[in-house]
């Protein structure tokens, strides 16, 4: 077997809208195609030894064993390692389920293989994992299947978000706030433009810098808590062995050595009963700060409280790691048998996380005089960390409601005084349910960016929702942090569409951010050049804090790719299905290219709008599967499907009489005549009138947005280089005129060919290409259509042949030619840039040069280069 790609899908895409995170991998069986798994002795019991567990996957015949029950009658290995993948992950403590395993329809042996993931890397390497699995499975040979279940559990530690961050992303979810991962640690993005907010780990961008710097030098919080009347440990701070002797007489044993800027624990030594543990403790805080803290003991509990937006959440009791001696068994037996509760796992995966040995550990036992041989008494607690923090091993208990209300009201206050919206205050004291200044306890830590696993998973006691607080705190109820987005695809004319509906938007007032073939732009500022049509520049976007509206335009490539970057929109547009990029991404017909273009109506909220062409079956088809409000556009009023829809009271654009025009129900709103929006050259540029209809349609469904600024927008919005380049742009030189247009399928040549036969030139001269990567019977179709509209013929080659030769693309397009008008003068200049240098050079007076162009960016630097050579070479 070979695995020939790997891609990782992360919004909707092609195989689900709404199970968004997929691998899809595509293999070939090779040999393996003629051999499903009834043909491969002793197949089925080696992978149920392997994967007893696997007996839990119902597969199509949706019961228990239904797996296995398909694999009993034989089927094809690219559905054995789709299993197998999604069992590792489960395996490792990621739980899915869902896979599709597909013909690729290429050549024989060639599937895709498609399944879930809960973490990019883990699902990569559980897809090249299954594989190799699957090939030792064929052969009989022994596989070491612990190996990659613990890689796995690795890799999720590693990029996993960590469960503070993780809830709070949950939290975001449940409330349909989306949220964009930052980078590949903790940093998120909550929310999109002007509404969104920041988290890093429990640091919200609500949170005082001030109050994070304060509660992250220990001295200084403690002083300003001492001056609040707060109960807290006497102490002292030192930098030498000098100042630690003089803490010592000062304050005597026991003592708490740590560090003044040290976290969840690092450099901390507790209990210090004599100057020998005195001295390592403070050489093991210097490790971490040039200045220590010295201060007394507190006897008692480790309690940590949550206070969220300065109001109390929750309360936990910590316990360290430790176990408790039976009087027969070793302290390494005692730590095997703890970790043994299926509560404890590796890293974050559960509740509790297994105890580990380290040199902390054995530190401690030295000093009581133990090894992990020893054999304590029945009854002993035995400590093996000096601190009580999850990540280590140690235990929590929920006592929210024991805390007294003195107490709520001092950690309240305590968030105040340092100033932390998100805080979590660590008490040392007998216990919560009496005030902490009446029973000698004291204020230890006040934490920044503290640690919800405690409260949200303890292992004894009510799971607390502390994610939700912070939520409410960054969202207040009713917001959701969403901005407008209004998603355009389709074959052609969605860029121009785009264009113009961000236009429309911004005609409004709207701060407005879209995306383009040929660029990102932010309020009118190009921040990206190229082809800007995939999830990247979507997220580009959307992440930018100055934009209050997005237009995102969503073209095949970007969704084939890596899926959508949103979970939903507000508005889809989709303007036709075409036969473009015909055998490119596994898209084989024109109805499996509907199916990728639908995928952007069909995340429109149930309250938004698809808008469909009413005249293209594939598109009018969409609605049969959407679960929003659809409005529909038509060239003609009087098309069956719009007198249906807006009969039953349904909105639509159309262009009747002249007009643009919105249908409700049976009224009609004229919006403005199409021969007086520049956008169609006074009413010639047909396929620029039928762009117009769903960009006003989707404007118009925004109460903020009026029909006055739609037909302002649509008055200003002045084609040309600047506002729809390389669509229609004409360059007059002295006696002959350049149309540049990005005309780079079929369908859209002849559009252009239909406006060009309007145009009032003598002699048309056309430029075409055709692009490598199409079908022969799509290049043929350019040459056929041009040898109708053009009375001669440059053949030039794009930049990137793109998998053919030069010869081979001029051939097919002579074929097409010839297939019409042999006669037709046609020539070939197969470099771009030699081609204008040609015509400029060798110009028909009164010629219309209509070019397809290739790069747009370059072809039009290059005809005002040329122009720049005429105004600059003709007398004054």
């Amino acid at each position: 077997m070979k695995v020939l790609e790997i891609k990782i899908l992360r919004g909707p895409n092609y195989w689900s809208v709404r199970r968004t995170k997929l691998i899809q991998m595509k293999l070939d069986l090779e040999e393996l195609e003629q051999r499903p798994t009834n043909h491969i002795p002793g197949f089925r019991e080696r992978l149920e030894k392997l994967f007893p567990s696997m007996y839990g996957h119902r597969c199509s015949v949706g019961k228990p064993g239904g797996f296995f029950q398909r694999v009993d009658e034989g089927t094809w290995m690219g559905h054995v390692i789709e299993h197998v993948a999604l069992e590792l992950q489960t395996l490792a403590g990621m739980d899915t389920g869902f896979g599709r395993t597909r013909g690729a329809n290429e050549k024989e042996g060639i599937y895709y293989v498609v399944f879930t993931y809960l973490e990019e890397d883990a699902g990569v390497y559980a897809a090249k994992a299954a594989v190799r699995i699957a090939e030792a499975l064929v052969a009989g040979e022994e596989y070491n299947l612990d190996d990659d279940i613990q890689k796995l559990r690795e890799i999720r530690e590693d990029t996993r978000l960590g469960p503070s961050t993780g809830c709070i992303v949950d939290e975001a979810a449940k409330r349909n706030i989306p949220y964009i991962r930052l980078n590949k640690q903790s940093l998120v993005q909550l929310g999109y433009g002007v509404h969104q907010k920041r988290i890093r780990a429990t640091i919200a961008s609500t949170t005082s810098n001030i109050a994070v710097d304060i509660a992250c030098d220990k001295e200084e919080t403690k002083m300003l808590l001492e001056a609040a009347e707060i109960p807290v440990p006497r102490g002292t701070v030192v930098r030498t062995e000098v100042g630690l002797d003089e803490a010592i007489e000062k304050f005597g044993y026991p003592l708490v050595i740590k560090p003044i800027d040290g976290n969840h624990g690092k450099g901390n030594t507790t209990n210090i009963t004599n100057r020998e543990q005195a001295l390592k403790a403070f050489e093991a805080a210097k490790a971490y700060s040039r200045s220590v803290i010295v201060e007394r003991f507190i006897t008692g509990f480790d309690f940590r409280i949550l206070v969220i937006n300065h109001k109390f959440i929750c309360a936990a009791l910590r316990t360290p790691a430790s176990v408790i001696g039976d009087g027969e068994h070793t302290i390494q037996w005692l730590i095997d048998e703890t970790n043994k509760d299926p509560r404890r796992g590796y890293g974050h995966e559960k509740v509790l996380t297994q105890i580990t040995v380290d040199g902390s550990t054995m530190k401690m036992l030295e000093e009581k005089g133990y090894s992990l041989e020893t054999v304590p008494p029945k009854g002993e607690l035995v400590l093996l960390k000096t601190t009580a923090n999850l990540s280590t091993g140690g235990t929590s208990t929920d006592v929210t409601d024991e805390v007294h209300p003195a107490n709520i009201f001092m950690c309240e206050r305590i968030s105040k005084i340092i100033g932390l919206d998100i805080c979590g205050i660590d008490i040392m004291a007998t216990d919560l349910r009496t005030p902490v200044n009446e029973n000698g306890g004291a204020i230890l830590e006040v934490n920044a960016a503290p640690g919800f696993r405690m409260h949200i998973d303890p292992a004894e006691g009510l799971p607390r929702n502390v994610a939700e607080p912070v939520i409410d705190m960054l969202f207040p109820k009713g917001t959701e942090g969403r901005i407008p987005i209004i998603a355009v695809t389709g074959t052609n004319g969605k860029t121009t569409t785009t264009r113009l509906t961000a236009h429309i938007a911004k005609s409004a007032g709207k701060k407005v951010g879209y995306t383009t073939s040929d660029g990102v732009y932010i309020q009118n500022h190009l921040m990206m050049k190229g082809d800007c049509t995939g999830p990247i520049s979507s997220t580009f976007v959307l992440k930018d804090p100055t934009v209050d509206f997005a237009v995102l335009e969503c073209a095949r490539g970007g969704i084939l790719k890596s899926g959508l970057a949103f979970q939903n929109c507000d508005v889809a547009i989709v303007t036709n299905v075409a036969a473009d990029h015909i055998g490119l991404g596994g898209i084989y017909t024109v109805e499996q290219m509907a199916k990728v273009k639908a995928v952007v109506p069909e995340t429109v909220f149930p309250h938004g709008y698809a808008i469909l062409n009413a005249e293209d079956d594939l598109v009018y088809k969409m609605k049969n599967d959407l679960r929003c409000n659809v409005a529909l556009f038509s060239m003609d009023e009087n098309n069956p499907r719009i007198k249906e829809h807006c009969a039953g009271g349904g909105l639509a654009t159309v262009y009747e009489n002249g007009f643009i025009s919105i249908m409700k129900g049976t009224w009609k709103i004229r919006v403005m005549a199409a021969k007086d929006i520049p956008l169609t050259y006074e009413g010639k540029a047909v396929h620029n009138i039928a762009n117009c209809l769903p960009a006003v349609l989707a404007t118009y469904l925004y109460r903020d947005i009026s029909i006055d600024d739609i037909r302002q927008g649509l008055l200003t919005f002045i084609p040309g280089e600047s506002l729809t380049p390389g669509r229609l742009n004409f360059f007059h030189f002295k006696n002959y005129t350049f149309l540049a247009d990005f005309a780079h399928n079929p369908h859209g040549l002849q559009l252009l060919c239909d406006f060009v036969s309007k145009l009032d030139y003598k002699h048309k001269v056309g430029v075409i290409s055709g692009t490598g990567d199409r079908r022969d019977e799509d290049i043929r179709e350019l040459g056929e259509i041009s040898a109708r509209h053009f009375d001669e013929i440059i053949i030039r080659c794009d930049k990137n042949l793109r998998g053919r030769t030069a010869d081979e693309i001029i051939a097919l397009l002579k074929e097409g030619i010839e297939n019409v008008n042999p006669t037709v003068p046609t020539k070939v200049i197969a470099n771009e840039n030699e081609a204008l240098e040609y015509i400029y050079a060798n110009p028909v007076p009164g010629a219309l040069y209509t070019i397809m162009c290739d790069v747009v960016a370059g072809a039009l630097d290059k005809i005002r280069e040329l122009k720049d050579r005429e105004d600059n070479s003709s007398p004054n």
